[in-house]
This record gives structure tokens, C-alpha cells and sequence, in this order.
């Protein structure tokens, strides 16, 4: 948050003196954004397109912690989760809402950090604000997006379309989110017990980039297109690699087979990983947050895919009666379970 001294009262503007403070950064990109922030609603137009539609709230002790998150860093991942959802549509986002409920401790340069991150990730993602709402909160800050895309109808992919025998694969690497906040939580606990002592960060900017501002996989899309590869089936992983896959499975009435030698970490994921005693495999099952893409391909693609440096293959599907397994490094079998994010317990728990 900004200083004391550069400190304005949300008061001093009032709700609509904040929309048209805010509405003066706001810049019109796509042609389908006929009306944006300044009527009763957006006006949007779509010829012979599908829409796709998703939102996520974040709230503040839930999603995230204002004591090692910046406001600018929380704009940005707002957005890019929601973009998240649209891409693993195969589709591509084109306008967005904002929504903020925030308490009288948050002054206008602290909504204005927020609001700088939001407008940064429309401009790298080339999406238009186009409306939202604020108001008061007693508990903090909570920020809901909703993001709105576009595909033709023979691009749309679902999670219920994978086949057996089709190729399991993820962009990307995984676990980095999940450490990155390990560690961010252990120099909290630091701090709080001796506000002296500075956080010890150093070296570890990877993860906590991971944590903090991740990034949508907009060049996976483009990069398929361009392949002429269609997914059979695709999911982001937001809660863990292990729930995105058994989510796709039950949708698809399929089961699966996961390698563990398989699964793509970053060096300094599994560093970090293993000076907290955690495995990194199960970092990169169970941890969420990565914003990557799972998804599965026709066998017919696989040597279209199979030198990519942003995918791995990681097994393949099976038939529902098999169930979904792990095949582990040591060649033994376990079934998949999740223990993905359940945001009512604020905790992992395992489903």
C-alpha cells in the first residue's frame, strides 16, 4: 500500500467518482467491444462465433495475503486465472469485467496499484475492460472477474471429449506456484515473529513469479493452431495436475495413466521442494496454481508435438474400468487421488 503521506480516502471521490477516475485508463482494443465502463451495460458483438464465459473470485485470507502479495501483482493474476479458463476452451479471451468489494483501509493510490496490474494484463493479453462494479466491504478486499471469449464452433475444446488410447499432456512446468508460496509463507512467520529480519528471497525469483504473477498460456493456443493440432480434450490446471486430471476423466468417462519420470520441474522447483522435505512429484501433482494446460492428443499428432519444448507427454488415457493411476519411478501403480484446494476449508484436502 502507498504511503501515509500520498494517502486519498476512497470518501473524497465517493462509488462513482472512483469508476470515472478509474474509467480514464481504460483503452477499447476489439472491434467486438461496441460499448464499454460509462452505460447500464457492455455492448459486445459476436458474428457466427461461440461465446465462452467464466469467473473467478478471489478473497482476501482465502485466495491470497496482502502481507507478501502487491496490489499490482493480485490485479494482474486476477485476470490471467479467468484468461486461463478461456484458453483451456481453445478460444480466445476478448473482454473482461472487474468487481472489487474493499474496506476503508484500502485508500485510492492502493486501488489504483490493484487497477494498474488489471490494465497491464489487458494490454499483454489484448482484452478490453468493458465493465464491473465497486463496493464496500467489512472484510477486506475481494475482486471477482469475469472473462468473455470468442472460437469459431469447430475450435471449441471440451474436458468431456477424451478418448482411450489418446496422449496425456502439459505445458510447461509444474509445483513452482505451490513452493513459491511455501516460501513465502515461511518468511511471513519470519517477519511476524521478528518485524527486523529481513524476508530471504534471493535467488528464488522463478517460483515466486509462479506464485505471484503467472502467466495464461495464450502461445500454446496459437502454437497448436498453427501445428494443426486440434486437443481432443484440454482443462487448466488451477487446483493440481492430479484433480484437473481425474476432473477431465470423470468428464470424459475415460480413465488415465500418469508417469511419474514424466512430470516436467524446474530445477529450482525441486530444490526448493526438497529444502522443505516435501517431493517434488507431489508438488507438481497436488500443488495448484500453475495456470498450465493439460490436455489430450490423437495418437495421429503425436510427432507433431512430441520435440516441443513447452509440452511433455505424461501418459496416456485409459478405459474408465482401469481408473486413473500413477505409474510411479519405481514401476509400482497407485491410483490418483486428488488433494487439490478446497476454498470452504482453506486448506488441501483430499477428494
Amino acid at each position: 500500500m502507498s504511503k501515509e503521506e500520498n494517502r486519498t480516502e476512497i470518501s473524497e471521490l465517493g462509488e462513482f467518482g472512483l469508476i470515472k477516475h478509474l474509467s480514464e485508463f481504460i483503452e477499447i482494443k476489439n472491434k467486438s467491444s461496441i460499448t464499454g465502463v460509462g452505460d447500464d451495460a457492455a455492448v459486445i458483438e459476436y458474428k457466427n462465433k461461440q461465446i465462452v464465459v467464466t469467473t473467478d473470485m478471489l478473497v482476501e485470507g482465502v485466495h491470497f495475503d496482502l502481507t507478501y502479495t502487491p496490489l499490482k501483482h493480485l490485479g494482474y493474476k486476477a485476470v490471467v486465472i479467468n484468461l486461463s479458463d478461456v484458453y483451456a476452451m481453445n478460444a480466445n479471451p476478448m473482454q473482461i469485467t472487474v468487481s472489487i468489494a474493499f474496506s476503508n483501509r484500502f485508500s485510492l493510490e492502493a486501488i489504483e496499484d490493484l487497477y494498474s496490474g488489471i490494465f497491464l494484463a489487458c494490454k499483454k493479453y489484448g482484452v478490453d475492460l468493458v465493465g464491473g462494479d465497486t463496493t464496500s466491504s467489512l472484510s477486506g478486499l475481494m475482486i471477482s472477474i469475469t472473462a468473455i471469449g470468442e472460437a469459431d464452433k469447430k475450435d471449441i475444446v471440451l474436458r468431456s471429449t477424451a478418448k482411450a488410447n489418446d496422449l496425456i499432456c502439459v505445458t510447461g512446468d509444474l509445483g513452482g506456484a505451490y513452493v513459491g508460496l511455501q516460501l513465502l509463507e515461511r518468511e511471513k512467520t519470519v517477519f511476524e515473529a521478528d518485524p527486523n529480519m529481513q524476508p530471504d528471497l534471493a535467488g528464488h525469483d522463478y517460483i515466486l513469479e509462479r506464485q505471484l504473477k503467472p502467466e495464461a498460456r495464450k502461445d500454446i493456443i496459437a502454437m497448436l493452431k498453427e501445428l494443426k493440432v486440434k486437443p481432443t480434450s484440454m482443462i487448466d490446471i488451477s487446483d493440481g495436475l492430479s484433480s484437473e486430471l481425474l476432473h477431465l476423466c470423470h468428464a470424459s468417462e475415460t480413465g488415465g495413466r500418469l508417469y511419474e519420470e514424466k512430470l516436467p520441474i524446474d530445477h529450482s522447483t525441486y530444490s526448493v521442494a526438497r529444502e522443505f522435505n516435501f517431493d517434488p512429484s507431489t508438488c507438481a501433482l497436488n500443488g495448484g496454481e500453475d495456470y498450465e494446460l493439460l490436455f489430450t492428443i490423437d495418437l495421429k499428432d503425436h510427432n507433431k508435438v512430441k520435440n516441443d519444448p513447452n509440452i511433455t507427454i505424461i501418459g496416456h488415457i485409459t478405459s474408465k474400468e482401469e481408473g486413473c493411476n500413477l505409474i510411479t519411478k519405481d514401476g509400482k501403480q497407485y491410483p490418483l487421488t486428488a488433494q487439490g484446494w478446497d476454498a470452504f476449508l482453506n486448506k488441501k484436502e483430499e477428494k
